[in-house]
């Protein structure tokens, strides 16, 4: 039989195990609660990040719809414009083309006007070489 010493050897054995348990537990509870703090942190991190993204495409997608309307604006005032460009140039067709026929005719007119200035001084010259022989006859200067 066993005695009771044996026993409390026994006893003391499973009490140095329990207590090598307890230290052993006590240290993964350590660890894991380590572990959930750095699991915790890195999650805050990500949703940070997340966050972060979530608000740059926000501000992407709200810079896309202004450009996009404000493309279709210029567009708009850019056809608007068109349509009055060439409404104004339906108006000022006629007069411009009376203006070009204005100054064809102008450059005929110079050219008829020089003609007879030429003419006009020939016939000047000429006549002035008769006028000068009938001065040197009426005065009878040779």
């Amino acid at each position: 039989m066993t005695s009771n010493d044996d026993i409390m050897r026994a006893l003391g054995r499973v009490e140095g195990r329990l207590t090598g348990i307890e230290e052993n537990v006590s240290l993964l509870r350590n660890e894991v609660s380590d572990e959930k703090e750095n699991a915790h942190e890195s999650r805050s991190v990500i949703h940070k990040r997340l966050d972060e993204q979530a608000k740059q495409i926000a501000h992407l997608d709200t810079t896309v719809a202004i450009s996009g309307g404000v493309d279709a604006t210029l567009r708009e005032e850019i056809k608007s414009l068109k349509e009055t460009v060439d409404k104004n140039h339906a108006a000022t067709q006629p007069a411009l083309e009376d203006w070009k026929r204005i100054k064809t005719i102008g450059y005929g007119v110079s050219g008829l006007i020089a003609i007879a200035g030429l003419t006009t001084g020939a016939i000047l010259t000429w006549m002035s070489d008769g006028a000068v022989a009938w001065v040197r006859h009426w005065l009878k200067i040779n």
